[in-house]
């Protein structure tokens, strides 16, 4: 029976997951079907949008991975700590809503927030000297603004994660933490966030495979700016336009390969150093 429940994903796993990744391993390594090494990646090196999208994307994860990481588990134990049972469920549940938008979708209602001429919070974006939406899109700024959008966004389903992981800690363990005079900071540093490592790794890893995958945000906000936001900003935008711009469905390929081993070896990093697949 179980391998009945699994098979379903089993086959789509296989269609449309390992079968394009060994079609891009082999397009990554081929040109009109003859064995070039590694002449793809060569030329995506060479190419002047390469380093400027790769600086995009990491500059992107490093604010956005921290800034998840620290704010999710806080309003996790913040969550967790509400003795009301009604109200903490009410918090979930409004931390949640904004993950039932799809991306696109979630974009496009940051368009609208993100024009300080017609945004409900323009008073904070003025104050940050913000005055109009192309200075809001600015690229100094925008690993900021799509910080800010994946924040709020994926945040609240992560949060309900966290509140699980807090919940599945000893009842015993958090008794013993109060008898000895463990104040809330301290029970949260000593006791809750070592036992919620399992968790806040594989978060991570989550969020970088996520991360790494940036495209809806800069594709729609190029649009909506009239090219002030570059069609090329991140990694997967490069790919999709040597794909569908130039027709180089190589030289996608490697871009997508090099992004993969990079996922996967930032992967491997977090699953160790967090324990993620350690017994207890």
């Amino acid at each position: 029976m179980g391998y009945a429940f699994s098979s379903g994903y089993s086959v789509l796993l296989l269609l449309f997951g390992v079968i394009p990744a060994l079609y891009a391993v082999y397009l990554a390594f081929t040109k009109n079907g003859a064995f070039v090494g590694v002449a793809n990646f060569a030329k995506v090196f060479d190419d002047y949008r390469f380093w400027p999208a790769v600086q995009h994307v990491a500059v992107y994860l490093v604010i956005w991975l921290v800034l998840q990481t620290v704010f999710v588990v806080l309003l996790a134990l913040i969550v967790h700590a509400i003795g009301a049972r009604w109200l903490s469920s009410t918090v979930r549940f409004i931390y949640y809503i904004p993950g039932a938008l799809a991306g696109a979708s979630s974009v496009m209602l940051w368009l609208f927030l993100l024009d300080p001429t017609v945004s409900p919070v323009s008073g904070v974006l003025n104050m940050l000297g913000l005055q109009s939406f192309v200075q809001t899109v600015s690229l100094e700024n925008l690993p900021v603004v799509f910080t800010v959008i994946a924040f709020w966004t994926g945040a609240g389903g992560w949060i309900v994660i966290m509140y699980g992981a807090l919940n599945n800690i000893p009842v015993e363990v958090m008794e013993a933490a109060r008898i000895d005079g463990a104040g809330a900071v301290k029970t949260a540093w000593y006791i809750q966030l070592p036992l919620m490592k399992k968790w806040i790794s594989y978060m991570g890893i989550m969020s970088l495979a996520a991360g790494t995958q940036l495209f809806v945000e800069p594709r729609v906000l190029s649009q909506a700016s009239k090219g002030v936001v570059p069609p090329d900003y991140s990694l997967n935008q490069l790919a999709y336009l040597f794909a569908f711009k130039q027709n180089d469905f190589n030289g996608s390929a490697a871009i997508s390969l090099m992004l993969l081993v990079v996922a996967l070896g930032l992967a491997t990093f977090f699953v160790f150093r967090g324990g993620l697949f350690e017994r207890d």
